[in-house]
């Protein structure tokens, strides 16, 4: 992968994207790019799944899709986790225009 696409890629209207989630945050959001992931601030705590329910609520959120087109591939009890988002209708920075 290029450095631009180091942390996201298309697969068809598939967009897989690599995060790293600072859960128990003061402030919830998507931040900048580092490391090659996408880093994600989260008020939940990482205990009994709640981090990773924020994760996909604010990325439905912020990609202006229902939280069934959201999926965690991987990463479910780490930091680092891979998700898919299915045919995004915004792409809010810092991802480029398609």
């Amino acid at each position: 992968m290029t450095d631009s696409g180091d942390w996201f890629r298309w697969d068809g209207e598939r967009l897989i994207l690599s995060v790293r989630v600072q859960p128990r945050s003061s402030k919830a959001g998507l931040e900048d790019v580092r490391e090659g992931r996408l880093r994600v601030r989260l008020n939940a705590p990482p205990v009994d799944g709640a981090a990773n329910k924020a994760l996909i609520e604010l990325l439905a959120d912020a990609f202006g899709v229902p939280r069934s087109r959201v999926e965690l591939l991987s990463g479910e009890s780490g930091r680092e986790k891979r998700v898919a988002i299915d045919a995004p209708r915004i792409l809010p920075p810092p991802l480029p225009p398609r």
